[in-house]
């Protein structure tokens, strides 16, 4: 499944799911017969939040029409499960609905954007669907970026998650460990390693600079710092200029002195996608595809 097969593109597919812009009617459809969206990212719904917007139901009803397409018996839910799912509890017999004719990698497509855009997953399941657009539809991590309304390094370090071990995902998906104090286990080498580390950092109510340390202590390896005479002072200005490098590159970037006229300047970057973007940045010149696959898969799918 590839993004040539989305057609409209997401800024069409995503246009009005919840309000029609094109006259599109909105129908009455009973409960009974909706299935859910196959491919809905979202893996939990919070049964509090849920027994809430079931009580909202009740005194106003349903505000926003959830968005369907047709099956061979009865509908598929394309968005809004969580109000489906809240007027089964609220004892509605039929919900308001708009009815629209997606593809599967349409649907696909929309469940994932739409729930990323309304925040509702949490970060484990965050990180999956930014890897599904990516590997899927063949978006780029700037792409997302420009769809989804967060930075590109925001969205490298997401899917960065996706590499620790199943274990810790979980600890972040439940919320016991926040992103910014599992990512810094990625540096050990072994996943017992970072399982350790994690359940210390769970025990011992580590911050992420805390869990940095401690993953580095974990490694064996420690930072070996040249003596106090002969290190070097970075020129004045050096913090300003690597921020404007940070800010021109999307990227952290560090400037290290090497003697009183010349030193070095680092580029991080968190994947091999990152760093050909990188490169077409600083050199100005894309990588061009010699079959022509990036210039076509550009145009036939607009963001």
């Amino acid at each position: 499944m590839n993004r040539k097969g989305l057609g409209r593109g997401l800024d069409a597919l995503l246009a009005g799911d919840y309000q029609s812009t094109t006259g599109e009617s909105v129908t009455e459809l009973a409960l009974a017969d909706i299935v859910p969206n196959r491919f809905q990212p979202r893996r939990e719904f919070d049964a509090e939040r849920l027994a809430e917007l079931a009580e909202s139901i009740k005194r106003y009803g349903v505000l926003q029409p959830i968005v369907c397409r047709r099956q061979n018996q009865g509908y598929e839910l394309i968005a809004g499960e969580r109000r489906w799912r809240a007027s089964q509890l609220a004892g509605l017999a039929v919900v308001p609905a708009l009815i629209r004719e997606y593809t599967d990698a349409e649907m696909t497509a929309v469940a994932l954007v739409e729930n990323l855009q309304r925040e509702n997953l949490n970060p484990m399941e965050e990180a999956l669907a930014y890897r599904r657009l990516m590997d899927e539809f063949d978006l780029t991590q700037e792409e997302i970026s420009l769809q989804v309304g967060k930075s590109r390094s925001f969205i490298a370090n997401s899917v960065r998650l996706l590499n620790l071990p199943p274990t810790v995902q979980e600890f972040v998906s439940r919320g016991t460990m926040s992103p910014g104090q599992a990512r810094p286990l990625l540096v050990l080498p072994t996943p017992s390693l970072q399982e350790e580390a994690a359940a210390e950092i769970i025990k011992h109510a580590l911050t992420a600079r805390e869990a940095e340390e401690l993953a580095r202590q974990r490694t064996r390896k420690p930072l070996r710092r040249p003596p106090a005479a002969s290190r070097k002072t970075p020129p004045d200005g050096a913090q300003a200029l690597a921020d404007q490098f940070s800010a021109a590159l999307g990227t952290r970037v560090k400037i290290q002195a090497k003697d009183a006229d010349c030193g070095v300047i680092l580029i991080e970057y968190y994947s091999p996608e990152e760093l050909q973007r990188l490169l077409e940045q600083i050199t100005g010149e894309p990588d061009h595809d010699p079959a022509g696959r990036q210039s076509a898969r550009r145009s036939a799918f607009p963001v």
